[in-house]
């Protein structure tokens, strides 16, 4: 049977999407194109008309997990009132929800060893996501300049993305709570430091 333009880029989509969770939560260990196939509904020789390897497939999940995370940081900010951009980034990342919700997280603190096994092609694209995830709460940083903002949003990302593993391997109970609520009082603490930017002019450093 053949299939169409369209059906083929959304299962391929699909087929990224399970992996991408199945990665968040066991690894690269845990991806196995038989199983991925089947959920997709297809055989296992199908994989390579989406696919050219099992570690481009890896790449493109790596990929898809943190732009996941650019799509909700631009769209609660986008969301929030004026000067509560990054509180509210900050706010929504470092919760109980997040904490338990693995699958579908930020990758950044279930993936981070992943990364050094990667393949080059791979570690490029993620040094390129990871780019786009500093940039997005440089945006929203309160220092003056584009410089002093990446250097504080770069900081920040660091907190949360420890903080947050932190939380994980801490468990669910109120040692845990008490992590993550350091974790957002510390960022948020160090982001007040300096005067705030209107979102003019914040969206004019983006674009510079």
């Amino acid at each position: 049977m053949r299939y169409s333009k369209d059906h083929k880029a959304e299962t391929h989509e699909r087929i990224v999407k399970n992996a991408s969770v199945r990665l968040r939560e066991g690894g690269a260990a845990s991806i196995g194109v038989a199983d991925l196939m089947k959920e997709a509904g297809l055989t296992h020789g199908g994989f390579y008309a989406h696919f050219d390897s099992r570690d481009a497939l890896i790449g493109e999940a790596f990929t898809h997990a943190m732009d996941q995370t650019v799509k909700r940081w631009r769209k609660r900010a986008e969301e929030a009132p004026e000067g509560k951009e990054f509180e509210s980034i900050v706010n929504r990342y470092l919760t109980t929800q997040h904490r338990d919700d693995v699958g579908n997280g930020c990758a950044l603190p279930s993936l981070g060893a992943e990364v050094l096994r990667a393949d080059s092609r791979t570690r490029k694209a993620i040094a390129t996501k990871l780019e786009e995830m500093i940039d997005i709460i440089s945006e929203q940083m309160p220092a003056q300049s584009t410089k002093a903002a990446r250097r504080e949003a770069i900081g920040a990302l660091a907190t949360m993305m420890g903080a947050l593993l932190l939380a994980r391997m801490a468990g669910t109970g109120e040692f845990s709570e008490e992590i993550l609520a350091a974790g957002r009082q510390s960022v948020l603490q160090s982001g007040a430091s300096a005067t705030p930017r209107t979102k003019r002019a914040k969206s004019a450093a983006a674009r510079t």
